[in-house]
């Protein structure tokens, strides 16, 4: 673990992303030191990004969740994975059928911007999507599965295998991937945090370069990963998911560029700096 008077770099960066579950909340659990790092970094001038893997819930719904919570999001500092599938899949995947295993939020939002969807009984699809779905059936399983193995094109909003909650972790997206891989032999192609598409979505959406962004977040895998495969500084907290024990054991080109308890000791670096102590 890095000394905190080493992590000048981190607080001259423009863009500050944000993970949602284990960084900033736990659940309905706020962490209020984020509420205040968040804003001192926009009162400082530094722009904000809320990305969650998370795609049971569109960014709608977390714009109300963060707003009562109290982080005073704009509705432009959130995305989520399945934003960023929906939008490879508008512009990539144009007119093709989707069968979507998801919850009625995801299924809405995607009918909403144009996916094309179909329902389990259909005959075939060109594609099928899994997500985390809270609402999962097996009926749902085995159309994917179906599908699946009648030729459609696999894809997964992202690859989280569970969810951290104030009540322990439960199974997220991955989790939900690894059985139609299991019945099928296919793997699908991921979206979100750690993949490229999300890099490239983000620093077109603000016009700020991978240099100037840094990602806070408690997975390796995931939020971390994103930013040591694109060249975006990564700082994980130990608020959620991975713990200083899973540091130590991961490969070294797999560790976080900074580690902090929590972003209570960021928000006390970058007062320290900035009143210069």
């Amino acid at each position: 673990m890095k000394n905190y008077t080493a992590c000048h770099p981190i607080l001259e960066k423009k863009l500050y992303i944000f993970d949602m579950d284990g960084t900033i909340y736990l659940g309905n659990q706020v962490f209020d030191f984020a509420i205040r790092f968040i804003k001192h970094l926009r009162e400082s001038g530094r722009r904000v990004l809320f990305f969650t893997n998370n795609a049971s819930h569109t960014s709608d719904f977390y714009l109300e969740k963060l707003t009562r919570l109290g982080f005073e999001p704009a509705r432009e500092e959130i995305m989520t994975s399945g934003d960023v599938t929906i939008e490879f899949l508008k512009h990539h995947r144009a007119g093709k059928s989707v069968y979507l295993v998801g919850t009625d939020e995801l299924f809405d939002e995607f009918r909403a911007r144009g996916i094309s969807l179909v329902t389990e009984d259909a005959e075939a699809c060109d594609i099928v999507v899994t997500s985390f779905d809270t609402s999962l059936t097996y009926e749902k399983l085995n159309a994917a599965c179906r599908f699946v193995r009648g030729g459609a094109e696999y894809l997964s909003t992202h690859p989280d295998f569970n969810c951290p909650t104030e009540h322990g972790f439960i199974p997220d997206s991955g989790a939900i991937a690894a059985f139609v891989t299991a019945s099928t032999g296919k793997t699908p192609i991921y979206f979100g945090k750690p993949y490229r598409e999300t890099v490239d979505m983000i620093e077109e959406a603000y016009g700020i370069s991978k240099a100037d962004t840094c990602i806070f977040g408690d997975r390796l895998y995931t939020d971390i990963a994103l930013g040591k495969k694109h060249g975006v500084c990564s700082i994980l907290v130990l608020t959620g998911e991975t713990t200083a024990a899973d540091v130590e054991k991961a490969d070294a080109c797999d560790r976080p560029d900074y580690v902090f308890p929590s972003l209570a000791e960021v928000d006390t670096l970058l007062e320290e700096i900035e009143n210069g102590i």
